[in-house]
């Protein structure tokens, strides 16, 4: 599929055959329904294929990459080799430029192109009952060509000439859809990205074949079975859904529950595939497979959500709806009135009716929204703002809410000392203590605490012991005992379990320490521009709760929901979306079916791919100042597009009534169309002075 219309065109024809929750994505190139049996798929694919389409059957882990120039492309560039003579010849006196025959032989190759190209997609709109933009485009161009061609077979001379219009029309059109093609094409499907995560090896544990001990083989992870043991060790990405058996260690789950801070785990404990084990050893019993992991599930609902996600229909493919109809409808009326009521000659009546149809050739239509698209966002990404496409402007201009994930988003992603309280110990033995057990470990955790306190006094220690799961222990050469770690070593000296690191000397409580990932620079002020234009802030985050309190707090964010999973996002998304137009701003894997499910997604650049793909909107360099001029930018560039429509339909409201009392000559309406033309450009491109804050 090529455009918005492919997709329509295939959704309302299945919808016809009785296929329910149909969903037709050109972007991805996918088409999705519910079978009521598996009988009725041949008739679905018939279908699809009835309107001109091929049908395939990928596998589920493999996408086709194509190179080099897409179909749209290579049709653009062919049409404008043509194109770009006849338009000259509007400026330069040369004769052969002029020539009818000669200009019917540039034009033919671009119509033929335009005839495939947009005939098919307005016969299929019409099949299915849609009347969309290319209708319009077709009927324009196969106008204005018929017009000239009957001119230079009865010899009529330059007023009928109009081949330039009808090439121009069809090349100008070509040009915006391979823009929107381009924009939407550059990235791959953020449902690839997480299939992508679950391609994997496996350290799996069998029992030697006589009974001797254990057997390490490394397998793909799609062949581990439930109830299988697999070995996981430092730095590998946790292959399968499972139950920790043997070992300790720490986990960075930041994809699925949003927290910034590695989770320590030990036998017992609860894993999920495609996490990380960032410091220790783990022997893990396989739990899920397949569509029955947590990841798979992430998958599937970032599916769904894609496919409930509402579509806003192109603003000159619901004004063509009545459009259209109405102006051939009005062709006729004008060819049978001069022929019943006045004694013109059919040929004249014929040219009036063909008239009507130039007159409200829509090519200042066709320029309306491309123009304003595309100076609109190449004025937003000179600002570091990437938006995939022109539906994202209209979907964003109209956010209300705005829901903004926590770690990565409002805040760094990196962690510092936030807070430190010592029992017995000034602060500067504790720090020394400290910095002398924590870097001695790879931890995370542990080389944030040994950057801080770089430069304090070291002591010299006689040995060190790091314990999964619990943290560094210690003794020093003259005999004192030094811990560093989770609450686990400190539960039975205090009840206040609400910090990140405990310190114990001699079996006693020294220090806690709180860690945080530090709030972004410019956050604040992003949140209170957007506040000001009226739009509603939200948090949403795996985090902690005290966490997520204190960062909305410092920010002026009142609504917050906090310890939130994937699937509880989803939720309170879709409950958000009943009451307004909401928008997601997120940066993790856990955020990527929130942000389908969005009316907008927006993404950070430094986020993780899946992220970015889900996202409709990408600010560079994790700049949230970027967020009001996204905005900003988003309803300028719709305001611009809604001027240019009007004044597209201007032009026809206005010469249409007089093209059918024939007070317009063809040269006049040709005239009136460049003019047209002038002042959609014109007005789009005043795009590129405006301010955006």
């Amino acid at each position: 599929m090529s455009c918005t219309n492919c997709a329509l065109g295939i959704k309302k024809s299945l919808e016809k055959e009785g296929f329910s929750n149909v969903s037709a994505d050109f972007t991805t190139d996918s088409v999705r329904f519910e079978l009521p049996d598996e009988s009725r798929l041949a008739l679905a694919v018939k279908r699809i294929e009835g309107l001109g389409y091929s049908v395939i059957f990928p596998k589920e882990d493999e996408r086709e990459e194509k190179q080099g120039l897409s179909s749209i492309e290579k049709k653009f560039w062919f049409s404008l080799v043509f194109t770009v003579p006849l338009i000259l010849a509007m400026f330069v006196p040369v004769p052969l430029l002029h020539n009818d025959l000669f200009q019917l032989a540039l034009t033919l190759p671009v119509f033929a192109v335009g005839f495939w190209h947009f005939g098919r997609s307005a016969f299929n709109s019409l099949r299915s009952g849609v009347t969309n933009m290319d209708v319009l485009i077709f009927l324009g161009s196969t106008a204005a060509f018929v017009y000239s061609l009957v001119g230079t077979i009865n010899g009529l001379g330059h007023d009928y000439m109009f081949y330039e219009t009808s090439a121009s029309i069809i090349t100008i059109v070509l040009l915006g859809n391979m823009l929107e093609h381009r924009s939407v094409k550059k990235t791959t499907s953020a449902v690839d990205d997480l299939v992508r995560l679950q391609k994997n090896t496996a350290r799996r544990i069998t029992i030697s074949s006589n009974g001797a001990g254990e057997v390490i083989e490394e397998v793909d992870a799609s062949l581990v079975e439930t109830g299988q043991k697999v070995l996981v060790n430092t730095g590998d990405k946790i292959p399968v859904d499972g139950e920790i058996y043997w070992g300790h260690g720490s986990i960075d789950e930041g994809m699925i529950s949003g927290e910034s801070l590695p989770v320590d785990k030990s036998v017992g404990d609860k894993v999920v595939g495609g996490t990380i084990l960032v410091s220790g050893n783990l022997k893990i019993r396989t739990t899920a497979t397949g569509k029955d992991t947590v990841l798979s599930q992430i998958i599937e609902m970032v599916r769904s959500a894609q496919q409930d996600k509402p579509r806003l229909q192109n603003l000159a493919d619901r004004i063509s709806a009545i459009f259209v109809p109405t102006v051939v409808a009005l062709a006729l009326i004008t060819m049978g009135g001069w022929l019943l009521f006045s004694d013109i000659p059919f040929r004249d009546a014929l040219m009036r009716g063909v008239a009507v149809l130039v007159i409200a050739c829509p090519c200042a239509l066709g320029l309306a929204i491309p123009t304003a698209v595309v100076v609109g966002l190449g004025r937003l990404a000179k600002n570091g703002i990437l938006v995939k496409g022109g539906t994202s402007i209209d979907k964003f201009a109209g956010i209300e809410t705005l829901v903004f994930d926590k770690t990565g988003t409002l805040t760094t992603g990196k962690f510092s000392v936030r807070k430190m309280k010592t029992f017995g110990f000034s602060d500067a033995q504790a720090a020394s203590i400290v910095y002398s057990l924590e870097k001695h470990s790879a931890h995370p955790i542990a080389q944030a605490l040994a950057a801080h306190f770089a430069g304090s006094t070291e002591i010299s220690l006689a040995s060190v012991n790091e314990e999964k799961g619990l943290g560094i222990k210690a003794v020093s050469e003259d005999g004192y005992t030094y811990q560093a770690g989770s609450y686990a070593i400190a539960s039975d000296l205090t009840n206040d379990d609400d910090h990140n690191v405990y310190l114990l000397v001699n079996g006693k409580l020294a220090a806690w320490i709180d860690i945080e990932d530090t709030i972004k620079p410019g956050a604040a002020e992003a949140i209170h521009t957007l506040k000001e234009k009226g739009v509603h802030p939200v948090l949403l985050s795996g985090d902690r709760r005290k966490r997520c309190e204190e960062v909305a707090a410092a920010l002026g964010i009142d609504e917050v929901y906090a310890e939130q999973l994937p699937d509880q996002k989803l939720e309170v998304i879709t409950a958000l979306s009943k009451k307004s137009r909401v928008g997601m701003v997120g940066d993790g894997i856990n955020d990527a079916p929130a942000l389908a499910r969005a009316d907008i997604g927006i993404s950070m650049s430094d986020a993780t791919q899946v992220a970015v793909k889900s996202a409709e909107v990408v600010l560079l360099k994790g700049n949230l100042d970027l967020l009001a001029k996204a905005f900003t930018g988003s309803r300028t560039t719709l305001k611009t597009i809604k001027e240019n429509l009007f004044w597209a339909f201007a032009y026809n409201v206005a010469a249409i009534p007089l093209a059918m009392a024939g007070f317009l000559t063809p040269i006049v309406a040709a005239a009136a169309m460049a003019l047209s033309d002038i002042v959609v450009v014109g007005n789009s491109l005043r795009l590129k002075k405006r301010k955006l804050k």
